[in-house]
């Protein structure tokens, strides 16, 4: 039976948008966009009236962490829980993003690729959940930032091993750790980690299996190191400077900022029982990554949403908060909601099936009470989203 949606604002994902139209689905795929004088809905099919509401794709989020729980220790819970513990919350976690209107994520680094167990629960349809990219294991040096749901390399031949067994493993996409980190006791957010030469070896293998490569850089040298090295995006992007947003748009990289995770860690950090050297750390760049962000948006730096999520303070279901963050800063609502959509699809490799409202694509669809282009942060109240609509069926109906 084919699914319509009539009289909604429908938000394409390219910039452009549709008032008053109609959307069919048919299958797992769009069958056809337009105005409502102009679209046909199929005899029987089921009719959902989006008078006041919205209708865009469904949101990706470029940057997740199934096996942390959001908790102020986040890393130390990690630890210290079971594996099955872990898994059981990766499970819920990848519930809780999808009800959030998340029908596509990309998991950068899991406990004993856990992750990618979840995504293939997930593709056989055991468990609900986004469409899940992984990364497997963050190809770290050893003692360096994110070990705990990383493999340890040393040495260019190591970290081409290393990016084997990912593959090996399921990887859709390689992630390296370029500079410190936030939740590594020890390690200097703006300091270097893997060399330029591991990160050369490392993208030259990658590439060579047709896997697209995410460093960690939070730092300027690490990020010029990655991006020199051939990286498709840089997650955080915290301390960058003018030579790293000219090596951006240079390589036409994207900016995956994950403002959530910083910014959420310094507004709650110190009530909420955050360790002190990550407070710290959060604290010392706050103001710098709202600035670096600003800059990179004036720049032309393509950005990709990603949040970080399951971070301290940053949960998995609360997503659309890197939205609202990233209006605070400078995008437009719409622009925001493009590096939510179309970018995003297009960082992943995926633009030819998600991101945008257009026949032919993949029914990932949301329907929203209201405009985001008037209110961004109507994407995070839960009962505003009304309609989840994963390959072109229904799976969250709040006027049910």
């Amino acid at each position: 039976m084919s699914l319509a949606i009539r009289n909604i604002l429908v938000i394409v994902g390219t910039g452009a948008k549709l008032e008053r139209a109609t959307v069919v689905v048919d299958g797992d795929r769009i069958a056809a966009v337009g105005p409502d004088s102009r679209v046909k809905i199929p005899r029987g099919s089921r009719v959902i009236e989006g008078q006041g509401r919205a209708l865009l794709p469904g949101l990706i989020d470029c940057h997740v962490h199934y096996c942390l729980d959001a908790g102020p220790d986040a890393i130390r819970t990690l630890e210290q829980d079971d594996p099955t513990v872990t898994a059981i919350k990766a499970v819920t976690h990848a519930r809780a993003t999808l009800e959030a209107g998340i029908t596509t994520v990309r998991d950068v680094g899991s406990r004993d690729h856990i992750s990618i167990s979840v995504a293939r629960a997930i593709k056989a349809g055991t468990i609900p959940g986004p469409r899940t990219l992984n990364a497997g294991l963050a190809i770290c040096m050893p003692g360096g930032h994110a070990w705990f749901i990383g493999r340890q390399a040393d040495g260019p031949a190591e970290v081409v091993q290393a990016v084997r067994e990912q593959i090996r493993a399921g990887a859709d996409v390689i992630k390296f750790i370029a500079t410190g980190g936030v939740l590594t006791p020890g390690t200097s957010p703006g300091a270097t980690q893997l060399t330029p030469e591991e990160l050369r070896a490392g993208v030259e293998e990658a590439a060579r299996a047709g896997r697209r490569v995410a460093a960690h850089a939070h730092g300027a040298e690490g990020m010029k190191n990655a991006l020199r090295a051939g990286v498709h995006s840089i997650e955080h992007g915290t301390l960058l400077d003018d030579e790293a947003l000219d090596l951006f748009l240079e390589r036409r990289a994207f900016l995956v900022p994950t403002l959530s995770a910083i910014q959420s860690g310094f507004e709650h950090g110190k009530t909420g029982g955050m360790p002190d050297y990550a407070l710290e750390k959060c604290a010392g760049m706050a103001e710098a990554q709202q600035k670096n962000f600003r800059k990179a948006v004036k720049a032309g730096v393509q950005i990709a949403m990603g949040t970080d999520a399951g971070t301290p303070f940053n949960h998995h279901g609360r997503n659309a908060q890197e939205l609202r963050r990233m209006v605070q800063l400078g995008l437009t609502p719409m622009r925001a909601l493009e590096a939510a959509t179309r970018s995003a699809a297009t960082l992943l490799g995926l633009e030819q099936e998600i991101g945008t409202v257009e026949a032919g694509k993949q029914a990932d669809l949301i329907v929203v009470k209201g405009s985001p282009l008037d209110d961004i942060a109507l994407l995070e109240e839960p009962a505003r989203l009304e309609y989840v609509i994963q390959g072109g069926k229904v799976v969250k109906d709040a006027r049910e």
